[in-house]
């Protein structure tokens, strides 16, 4: 009788391959499989086990105190990545690109302060394997506030304008992360100053006006970054979108005592005013003063602004043009100087009529132009928006970049 063939059994195809992670360190590792077409004796299976190949991979960040502001890095000891997924807890994934050569991914932003990050690794054979590590929470927050508002309509020359909570010292990594795109390319820049309040500030200006119908949005892709020593770590981004209205400027002439609104390049309005006192601290700023805020019915007094007991009145229709306090406003008071001569306290003010009809064309962000010779000096760039009071050069010259 003829002895039995031995039964010869064969282990499955495309066995998946697995990474493990090795215990008490950042680094995953595994003994690759081979896929065999036969059972391997207890002997055959300790011999691939010490040929097979050991691919390790590791994590630049690790820990429960990883320190913040580092992209995040994967590093492959062989073969090749296929994909790398840094989630956060509470937060986005961080996106990231893989090296030429396959062995390494690199987040494309840093990783943020006080946060719990899992890391999941695959290659192209089929392994996997997963980390995680939590970042140091920050020992200080800075944050800032945004102007235009979200979702707003504002004038031809409306900056981008960002005020910060605490310095900035590191400037130019703020600034790279602030992230400017239009619906026409326009063509602008950044630039730093010091705002009125005292607090450190980034404008941006385009070359020049807006044209009417652009949409800008701002994504400031702050979380993560460092500001510097006394500044602190930035811990969310933020994001404002705009659009520019209608074509509009006044013109604001103080030898001639006039006041014209021009829309489109045609005067809509031409009117009698009185602007301040030539001569002394009660003369208006000449410049480009942008309509900040129109403020409507307020109290104005003049120890407010350094002009002691000289009034205390309930003025309509205000628009505002300066921190320091320089308005276009209603004055009846005043009629008598209309058109005649500049004697106010440094506002801008027409009659009853006048205002109202202004103060319900404009809207914020037009730009007031303010030429003549009774003026105490030009607007600051940081009493308000006076950025366009600056050679398109020296504020190209402000960038940190």
């Amino acid at each position: 009788m003829a002895a039995r063939r031995p039964v010869r059994r064969t282990a499955p195809l495309g066995r998946p391959v697995r990474l493990t992670l090795i215990a008490g360190a950042a680094v995953l590792g595994t003994m690759l499989t081979a896929c065999s077409g036969a059972a391997a004796s207890d002997s055959d299976k300790g011999h691939a086990a010490a040929s097979a190949p050991d691919a390790k991979i590791s994590v630049n960040l690790r820990g429960a105190q990883a320190t913040p502001g580092t992209p995040v890095k994967v590093t492959l000891g062989t073969g090749k990545l296929k994909a790398v997924t840094v989630s956060a807890d509470g937060g986005e994934a961080l996106t990231g690109r893989i090296s030429a050569d396959g062995r390494t991914w690199t987040s494309d932003r840093p990783a943020a302060p006080g946060t719990a990050y899992g890391v999941e690794a695959k290659n192209t054979e089929g392994g996997s394997a997963k980390a995680g590590f939590t970042t140091a929470a920050a020992d200080k927050v800075n944050k800032l506030s945004l102007a235009p508002g979200k979702n707003t309509t504002v004038g031809v020359a409306q900056p981008l304008s960002v005020v910060f909570d605490n310095p900035v010292k590191d400037k130019a990594a703020v600034e790279k992360a602030l992230k400017v795109s239009t619906s026409n390319n326009t063509e602008g820049s950044w630039g730093w100053l010091q705002d009125y309040s005292g607090k450190d500030r980034v404008d941006w200006r385009p070359k020049e006006y807006w044209k009417s119908g652009t949409k800008v949005t701002l994504d400031a892709d702050l979380n993560g970054i460092d500001s510097g020593p006394s500044g602190g770590w930035f811990v969310r981004d933020y994001r404002t979108t705009f659009t520019i209205g209608a074509d509009q400027v006044v013109k604001v002439d103080l030898d001639r005592h006039r006041l014209a609104l021009k829309r489109d390049g045609k005067t809509v309005m031409d009117v009698p005013m009185s602007a301040g006192t030539p001569g002394g601290e009660k003369a208006s700023w000449r410049g480009t003063a942008v309509l900040m805020a129109k403020e409507g019915t307020i109290n104005m007094r003049s120890e407010t602004v350094g002009l002691g007991d000289a009034y205390d009145k309930m003025v309509d229709s205000s628009m505002r043009l300066t921190w320091s306090g320089m308005y276009a406003h209603a004055a009846p008071w005043n009629a008598a100087y209309f058109g005649v001569a500049n004697h106010s306290s440094g506002c801008v003010g027409m009659s009853d009529a006048n205002a109202a009809a202004l103060y319900q064309q404009v809207r914020v962000g037009d730009p007031f132009e303010i030429t003549g010779a009774d003026a105490k000096g030009t607007v600051a760039e940081g009493n308000g928006y006076g950025a366009w009071n600056v050679s398109w050069s020296d504020w190209q010259a402000k960038s940190a970049l």
